[in-house]
């Protein structure tokens, strides 16, 4: 699976979220930022992460989530990192 893949992985997750703006989610790039482009509430980004977890089949430790940044590019690196691991 390729970063893109994965980006467009997380464009199908952000469509459900119903706090963020559709309008929004047009040229997502690994560079976007979930808080201060998408306007996600911080809350929110849990409940992304916990589906990505289903979505690509992976498990984050409490501590990636802890550590996760904000842009788009640090779930697709976490991603990468745990389907490594497995």
């Amino acid at each position: 699976m390729n970063r893109q893949e994965i980006i467009d992985g997380i464009v199908e997750i952000l469509k459900t979220v119903r706090t963020i703006n559709p309008e929004k989610l047009v040229g997502i790039t690994e560079e976007t930022d979930f808080i201060k482009d998408l306007e996600t509430p911080s809350t929110e980004m849990i409940n992304i992460a916990a589906k990505a977890e289903q979505k690509f089949d992976v498990e984050f430790d409490d501590d990636d989530i802890d550590d996760l940044g904000s842009k788009v590019k640090d779930i697709v690196d976490l991603i990468i990192r745990v389907k490594e691991r497995k």
